[in-house]
């Protein structure tokens, strides 16, 4: 049997990398209807958001790591999630979703290392980094991450750059050329790159790294954990009776009001009224929506660096248990030291309440 060709995708907070992969569907649907896609996801905080997006979305098949980094505290379950997925999905290729703060550079040490006491069940097709030019130019600064996974890569996919201009965009790939690296890129067209880009790649990079290949401040385990510091999470839960919705108003509000400085990604599973939310972008309308717009709906929401999307659940697609039966689950990745500030803005009231005379029950924790 020819082994399962593993791709990783990974980038900073907010670059686009979950867009990436869901635009990637219609193209191999297209070419093969058949083909099945499965999708092995990070993700920060204790709530699965972007993987029930993906679910959502026509992917074979999802496992999702929460809580914690797929590259060190959670790499012993990399194994695992790889054997379920191949067990059940039968999945053509598998790719593995990083959460933010991830290392590529261990992950596919460790990726190499499953390939090689399977006998070859995997094999690494390659290491692919997303990079948002608006946002990466100023983070990249103050993130070792970040200019480590644009460093140790086959492949950089330049995202949203199309509202920056050629100037910012050259800004950018002056500072990965001071990386001093030669690394294949390419342009995305608002999220979008053709298949054959990022799938194929063989990369070379991906093949021949080895302990001796990582950074010198990396420790025994592959590297420090003060990757993890770089960013504070927060985990928010509201509660209350089953026929309550989310204040649409006040939610809005809120996505208005993050300042992108302190917070990367807010991201979200939701009930609310589809009259009261709309994307950011005013002129994309949220698809699928109920024909009356009275009535509840179960929302995700994506927001990074000032942008969201409300897309729909389909309740066909079934809800992940770590926020199925609450009326809102919510993840806020913020900048170091604003997580006690945002802690008490939320607790004070006013951004996230329920549409009903009573409050319901808001519990806000510090997770990271």
């Amino acid at each position: 049997m020819a082994p399962i060709p593993i791709t990783i995708v990974t980038g900073f907070l907010g670059s686009g990398k979950t867009t990436l992969l869901l635009n990637l569907l219609p193209q191999l649907r297209a070419a093969n209807p058949s083909y099945r896609l499965a999708l092995l996801k990070n993700e920060f905080g204790d709530v699965a958001i972007d993987s029930q997006l993906a679910a959502s979305s026509a992917v074979s098949g999802v496992q999702e790591l929460l809580n914690g980094c797929i590259c060190c505290n959670l790499v012993g379950q990399l194994a695992p999630a790889l054997t379920e997925l191949r067990d059940t999905v039968h999945p053509d290729r598998i790719v593995i979703e990083t959460s933010g703060s991830a290392f590529p550079a261990t992950l596919a040490i460790e990726v190499n290392r499953i390939a090689r006491e399977t006998g070859g069940q995997y094999v690494l097709d390659g290491v692919v980094s997303v990079i948002d030019v608006e946002n990466w130019a100023g983070y990249e600064d103050t993130s070792y991450t970040a200019r480590v996974q644009a460093r140790y890569t086959d492949m950089i996919i330049f995202n949203k750059w199309e509202a920056c201009g050629e100037r910012r965009f050259d800004e950018v790939r002056d500072r990965v050329g001071d990386l001093e690296v030669d690394i294949a890129w390419v342009k995305s067209d608002k999220g979008r790159v053709p298949v054959d880009v990022i799938f194929g790649i063989d990369g070379a990079l991906a093949h021949t790294l080895t302990e001796d290949s990582l950074p010198t401040q990396d420790t025994s385990n592959g590297h420090s954990h003060s990757h993890q510091s770089e960013v504070e999470v927060l985990s928010v839960a509201l509660q209350g009776p089953p026929t309550a919705t989310v204040d649409p108003t006040k939610l809005m509000q809120l996505l208005k009001s993050a300042e992108k400085e302190e917070v990367y990604r807010i991201k979200s599973v939701l009930t609310t009224l589809p009259s009261g939310v709309s994307n950011s972008d005013t002129n994309e309308a949220i698809s699928k929506l109920p024909d009356d717009p009275s009535l509840p709906t179960r929302y995700i929401l994506n927001w990074a660096f000032g942008r969201w999307t409300f897309t729909p659940i389909e309740k066909v697609i079934g809800e992940h248990n770590s926020s199925d039966g609450i009326l809102l689950r919510m993840t806020l990745i913020l900048a170091r030291y604003e997580s006690t500030k945002w802690k008490k803005r939320l607790e004070a009231g006013g951004l996230v309440e329920l549409n009903d005379v009573e409050p319901g029950e808001l519990t806000v924790t510090k997770i990271a």
